[in-house]
C-alpha cells in the first residue's frame, strides 16, 4: 500500500504555473495597468483595472456547511474541488476564499488553503505571510492604538475617558498571556494607567471593514466611523476625531487590492481578506466577490463556520453590504460529523454506524430548511472519506432525495475536480432555473436591534425566547437612538451548536439565547450580540502546531501540513 501524501507534499509536486498565464484564462493580459507580480506565482489585481470591468451576468455559488465538529466538513477544500470541478467540466469559474491567519497556522487547526488534491498553491506562502494583508491590518489598527493614547498624553482635548477607551490592541498570533494587560505604567504626570486587552487580527474591525469596503474610499470611511472611546460626559469619540482615518487607509492601499493565485488544477483563486465568523461576518472581501463576478460565468464562494452562522451572515450581512445574492448554496456534510451529531464518540467515527448517522440527519435538515427561508435552493455535498461505507453513503442519498434536494458523493480531496464533477453539474442544474425574486433577507433594515435578534434566534437556531438583562438594554437603547438602529446584527456565539451551548449537538430547540453583551461596530457597520462566551484572542494547545515547524537542510518547510 502507498503511503498517502502530505498536503504539503502534494502541493510541492504540482505542476504551478506563472501566474499571468493563469490571468490569461481569465482575459487578464500581462499588463502593468491589469495586475502587479508579488513573485513568480502572486500577484495583487490593480483597482484601476477591477473599476474598469464591466458588470456580466454570473452565478455566485456559497459554500457552507453543517455544524462543525471535531470530525471535520471541509469546506474550503470542498469550495476548491467544486471550482476544479466546474471548470473541468467546460464552466469559467473562479474561486474566492478568505486568507488563512498566522494564529491557527502555529496552533491547532492548521491553515485554510485547502487539502489533498484540493489546494490552492503556493501553500506555504498563502499560510505564512502571503502578501503582507494581515500585517497591514494589524498595523492599521494599532496605530489607530498609538493615536488614541498619543491624544491622551497630549492633553486630551477631546476629553476622553480613559476608563472608557473601547479599542483593543491586535495581533495576528494566538497568545493568550495578551488577553489581559495593563498599560501606561511608567510614572509620568501625563499617564493615566489603565488595563487593556488583545484580540486576534481577525477580530479586527478594522479586519470586518476592509471585507464590507466596495472601495478604497469606502473603506477609509468606515474606517472614520469607528467608535475607539467615549469622552468623560459619555459622548462618543471616532477615529475620524483623531484624523486617523487617512494614515489608517495609507497603511491598507496595497493590502486592499484582491490576490489572486491558482488551485493545483491550475484555475485562478482570489484570496482576500478574513474576519472572524463569530464576531465578525466570516467571509472574504465584497471586493474580491465582485472582481470574481465580472471575470467569470461562475464564482465559488464560502462563509465561516456552519450555515447558521457563517451563511447566514453572509446573507444578512455581506449580500445587503455588496448588493449581491447567490443563485444556489451548497452544504457540505461528512459522515463522520453526522454520525458525532447523532451521538457517536470520536473514537468510533471509523466504524459503520446507521443509527448515529439517521440520528445526525437533524443537523443536516435544520441547515438545509434554514437555507430555504432565504428563498435559495440547496445542493449537499457529502465530504468522502476513506471510512464511509457504502452503505451510510446510500443512506444520506435515499434520505437527501426523499426531501427533495440534490445530493453528491464527492472525492474531490483524492482525485480534485474529476472528484466534484458531479457536483459541478447539479450546481450548473440549480443555477439553470434560479428565480432571483424569491431571494429574501431574514429581516429588514427597519426591525429594532431586538426583534433581529428575535428573528434569527428562533428562525436559525430554534431558540424559545432570547434573554437581555436591563442594562443590556439600555444598551441597545443608546444605540438606537444614536442613529444605528438600522444596521444588520451580527451575533457571536460558539459554532458548535445551534444553541450557546457548544455540547448541544444536533438540532436542539426550545432553548435560550441569552445576550450577554452588545458592541456597536460603527465603522463595519453592523451590531455585534455576543451571546454565551466568546473568546477574541485564542491560546495555543499544550503541543501547538510550531512545535514541529522548521527548515529542512534543502531550506523547504517541514511539519505545516
Amino acid at each position: 500500500m502507498s503511503k498517502i501524501k502530505s498536503d504539503i507534499e502534494i502541493a510541492r509536486a504540482a505542476n504551478i504555473k506563472p501566474i499571468n498565464e493563469i490571468l490569461k484564462k481569465s482575459n487578464i493580459s500581462d499588463n502593468p495597468f491589469n495586475f502587479s507580480p508579488m513573485g513568480r506565482h502572486i500577484a495583487k489585481l490593480n483597482l484601476e483595472f477591477i473599476d474598469s470591468l464591466k458588470e456580466k451576468k454570473s452565478n455566485l455559488i456559497l459554500v457552507t456547511a453543517i455544524t462543525p465538529t471535531p470530525a471535520g466538513e471541509g469546506k474550503t477544500t470542498t469550495s476548491v474541488g467544486l471550482n476544479d470541478g466546474l471548470n473541468k467540466i467546460g464552466k469559467h469559474s473562479i474561486v474566492c476564499l478568505r486568507e488563512p491567519s498566522l494564529g491557527p497556522s502555529f496552533g491547532m487547526k492548521g491553515g485554510a488553503a485547502g487539502g489533498g488534491y484540493a489546494q490552492v498553491i503556493p501553500m506555504e506562502q498563502i499560510n505564512l505571510h502571503f502578501t503582507g494583508d494581515f500585517h497591514a491590518i494589524t498595523s492599521a489598527h494599532n496605530l489607530l492604538s498609538a493615536l488614541i493614547d498619543n491624544h491622551i498624553y497630549w492633553g486630551n482635548k477631546l476629553d476622553i475617558d480613559p476608563k472608557n477607551v473601547v479599542w483593543k490592541r491586535v495581533v495576528d498570533l494566538n497568545d493568550r498571556a495578551l488577553r489581559k494587560i495593563e498599560i501606561n505604567l511608567e510614572k509620568l504626570k501625563t499617564n493615566t494607567p489603565r488595563n487593556d486587552s488583545f484580540d486576534i487580527t481577525v477580530a479586527s474591525e478594522v479586519m470586518a471593514i476592509f471585507c464590507l469596503s466596495n472601495s478604497i474610499q469606502e473603506l477609509e470611511e468606515k474606517i472614520g466611523n469607528i467608535t475607539v472611546a467615549y469622552s468623560k460626559d459619555k459622548k462618543p469619540i471616532y477615529a475620524k476625531d483623531l484624523k486617523a482615518q487617512g494614515p489608517m487607509t495609507v497603511l491598507l492601499k496595497e493590502a486592499v487590492r484582491p490576490n489572486v493565485v491558482q488551485t493545483l488544477e491550475n484555475n485562478l483563486a482570489i484570496i482576500h481578506g478574513g474576519p472572524f465568523a463569530n464576531i465578525a461576518h466570516g467571509c472574504n472581501s465584497i471586493l474580491a466577490t465582485k472582481t470574481a463576478l465580472k471575470l467569470s460565468e461562475y464564482v465559488v464562494t464560502e462563509a465561516g463556520f456552519g450555515a447558521d452562522l457563517g451563511a447566514e451572515k453572509f446573507l444578512n450581512i455581506k449580500c445587503r453590504k455588496a448588493g449581491i445574492q447567490p443563485s444556489c448554496v451548497v452544504l457540505v456534510a461528512t459522515i463522520r460529523a453526522l454520525k458525532m451529531h447523532g451521538g457517536a464518540e470520536i473514537k468510533d467515527l471509523k466504524n459503520e454506524n446507521t443509527d448515529a448517522l439517521k440520528n445526525g440527519f437533524s443537523n443536516l435538515d435544520r441547515h438545509i430548511e434554514n437555507i430555504k427561508k432565504f428563498g435559495l435552493d440547496v445542493v449537499v455535498a457529502i465530504n468522502h472519506f476513506i471510512t464511509d461505507t457504502d452503505n451510510e453513503v446510500k443512506i444520506i442519498q435515499d434520505h437527501c432525495s426523499k426531501l427533495g434536494v440534490k445530493v453528491s458523493l464527492c472525492t474531490h480531496w483524492s482525485d480534485g475536480g474529476n472528484g466534484a464533477k458531479d457536483l459541478a453539474n447539479n450546481v450548473v442544474d440549480l443555477c439553470k432555473n434560479i428565480n432571483k425574486s424569491k431571494f429574501e433577507y431574514l429581516y429588514s433594515d427597519k426591525n429594532s436591534i431586538l426583534e433581529k435578534i428575535e428573528k434569527i434566534a428562533k428562525e436559525i437556531y430554534k431558540a424559545k425566547r432570547i434573554e437581555v438583562d436591563e442594562k443590556t438594554k439600555e444598551q441597545i437603547k443608546k444605540i438606537e437612538q444614536a442613529g444605528f438602529g438600522k444596521f444588520p446584527v451580527c451575533i457571536a456565539k460558539t459554532q458548535y451548536s445551534f444553541s450557546t451551548d457548544p455540547k448541544l449537538k444536533g438540532a436542539p430547540s426550545d432553548h435560550t439565547l441569552a445576550v450577554r453583551e452588545v458592541r456597536l461596530s460603527s465603522g463595519a457597520e453592523f451590531v455585534v450580540i455576543v451571546c454565551g462566551s466568546i473568546m477574541t484572542m485564542p491560546g495555543l494547545p499544550r503541543a501547538p502546531a510550531a512545535d514541529n515547524i522548521k527548515l529542512n537542510k534543502k531550506g523547504e518547510i517541514e511539519g505545516l501540513f
